[in-house]
């Protein structure tokens, strides 16, 4: 139906079928080797964990976005965007409802208020991503683009440029809050990539997906609702980016309209990354959440280089990026499985 192999009599193997996710489990062994040897003092080191866990949720959730329009045939490059437009619009309500000074309850409310009102703005955001590229006929890239730029804007006037801070402790409480341990970040990327997993593989709505992004022609004679599965997907990733926009709010504590800036290009490349097909239609969501894995443990692993600035970080990531793209494209007719078997029968 919309799986990148063949069918097979066992279906709960397919995964490791996949050359993607199979290649990136082997990236992630070595990485995690490489690291345990050279920096051992930071890999058994709990605190290392702790920040990875705390870190990838946001980025990780705009990936999932990116990746559900990537599969339907589009991209959405204005995540960002959406996620610092909804932050901001969520601590100016928080402040706005619970003013320093205010009391518990009003804290809890205007959690609360903020959380459904970031929600309801990402989906709208979303929703009219989607509506100019089902409606009007624009190229995703040129809309997304296009409403990056709008949705920063909103999110600079809102704020004046300057960050929005203060907000309430209860605000704080929640999402420092732990589960079985574990950081509330987390609890939520987990919860929500079990979901999208759902979504895609269970439903009515993942088949029509793949279906689209595999043949947009075939999907139309088939009597396919296209602009609304379009609409629908775009209110996701918009939903999405509003969740990494909270998790980004509760871990800077404040909101600002380019915090984020390099996390558009790191969501392309973790899709990518994960196998997801940029023409549409194919690619698995154990890819892409690889794929984070390994990006935030190289991520982290380089933030044991003291020599290695910051800076260098777009650098690293639109390379791998490129090298990824150049790779997948010359593996198209398995290139490198052949390689591989040839290698193996010389040696």
């Amino acid at each position: 139906m919309y799986s990148t192999g063949t069918t097979s009599p066992r279906p709960r193997l397919a995964v490791l079928r996949d050359q993607h996710v199979v290649r990136l489990a082997a990236v992630l062994a070595l990485l995690l080797i490489f690291f345990a040897v050279m920096k051992p003092q930071y890999f058994f080191g709990p605190a290392t964990w702790q920040s990875m866990a705390v870190q990838f949720p946001e980025f990780a959730l705009m990936a999932l976005g990116v990746m559900l329009t990537m599969i339907l045939g589009g991209i959405d490059l204005s995540v960002v965007g959406v996620a610092n437009m909804t932050a901001i619009g969520s601590a100016s309500l928080m402040l706005a409802i619970a003013p320093t000074g205010a009391d518990a309850g009003q804290g809890h409310l205007a959690v609360v208020c903020a959380i459904v009102f970031s929600l309801v703005l990402g989906a709208a955001a979303g929703a009219f991503n989607g509506f100019l590229v089902a409606k009007v006929r624009i190229p995703a890239i040129l809309v997304t683009l296009g409403t990056f730029e709008l949705f920063t804007g909103v999110a600079i006037i809102i704020s004046a440029g300057k960050p929005i801070s203060g907000l309430p402790p209860q605000y704080a409480e929640v999402m420092a809050a732990r589960v079985a341990g574990i950081p509330m970040p987390l609890v939520i990327f987990v919860v929500v990539a079990a979901l999208i997993g759902l979504l895609m593989t269970k439903t009515a709505f993942g088949t029509k997906l793949y279906m689209l992004g595999s043949n947009e022609t075939a999907a139309n004679f088939s009597g396919l609702k296209t602009t609304s599965l379009i609409i629908r997907t775009y209110m996701l990733s918009g939903i999405l980016a509003s969740a990494a926009g909270l998790v980004m709010l509760a871990n800077y504590n404040s909101a600002k309209a380019d915090y984020g800036s390099t996390y558009t290009l790191l969501a392309v490349l973790i899709v990518v990354l994960g196998g997801i097909n940029p023409n549409g239609g194919s690619g698995r969501l154990t890819g892409v959440i690889l794929a984070v894995v390994v990006l935030q443990v190289l991520s982290s692993l380089l933030n044991t280089f003291p020599n290695i600035s910051n800076f260098y970080r777009p650098l690293i990531w639109g390379g791998v990026l490129l090298l990824v793209i150049v790779v997948n494209q010359w593996d198209k007719r398995g290139n490198l499985m052949r390689l591989l078997r040839w290698k193996g029968t010389q040696s």
